[in-house]
């Protein structure tokens, strides 16, 4: 078995979550000029990988998608918002900056750059347009994870895995009842069967890539 890296050890050491609050109040002392979102950067072609490596490189542009959006919505908050919900989309992008830290952690050296989002058709001072998409990110990031489970290959990662996805749920249910109260697990994201929606690597990535200046190469990821 290939051996794990010591920054990989690190990571899994911490894969129960509990320094996330560190973790994203360290990251959040980025400015939010690392994330212009305005779509007029220069597009790169950037291979995600193969195997495990791809799989976490995946979730990791995810994760990067997420935190950039929400970094923000928080640096300048639509008009007229509560206090409470201002506090809970920060507690969000907490939380997706920490699991973006994670993803590069885990990866070390095979991490893929930091992407350059494209947020040019969000209007970022309308609660509507914010959380609509918000409401996009969260279902399909939890789609994403339900959908790359079975593609993952060390049992520590799936793990992980299944406790991010987790958190994603909850962030998915709460914008979802801020967007249309009481459709937190309604039909368009819970079967009859009561499981949720799964995507596959490539139906999600045909989605995520028009909020990207960079195209995403996933020919590596397993299928199967």
């Amino acid at each position: 078995m290939e051996q794990i890296s010591s920054s990989r050890r690190k990571f899994l050491r911490y894969a129960g979550l509990s320094g996330l609050a560190a973790a994203a109040l360290a990251a959040c002392t980025k400015t939010v000029k690392n994330f212009p979102g305005d779509g007029k950067g220069k597009s790169r072609d950037i291979n995600l990988g193969s195997g495990d490596t791809g799989i976490l490189n995946y979730a990791y542009a995810l994760e990067q998608l997420e935190a950039a959006f929400y970094t923000l919505v928080v640096a300048a908050p639509y008009e007229n918002i509560p206090s409470l919900e201002l506090s809970r989309l920060t507690d969000i992008r907490n939380h997706e900056i920490a699991h973006r830290e994670f993803f590069k952690t885990a990866l070390g050296k095979d991490a893929i750059p930091l992407l350059l989002p494209n947020f040019s058709m969000v209007d970022f001072s309308s609660r509507d347009s914010v959380l609509e998409t918000a409401q996009a990110f969260e279902d399909l990031g939890v789609s994403a994870y339900n959908g790359a489970g079975s593609l993952i290959s060390n049992p520590d990662y799936l793990t992980l895995a299944g406790k991010i996805v987790s958190v994603e749920a909850r962030h998915a249910a709460y914008i979802r009842n801020l967007v249309s109260p009481g459709s937190f697990a309604d039909m368009t994201v819970v079967d009859s069967n009561g499981l949720d929606m799964h995507r596959s690597p490539a139906e999600v990535l045909a989605i995520a890539q028009s909020f990207l200046v960079d195209s995403l190469d996933a020919s590596g990821l397993p299928t199967a």
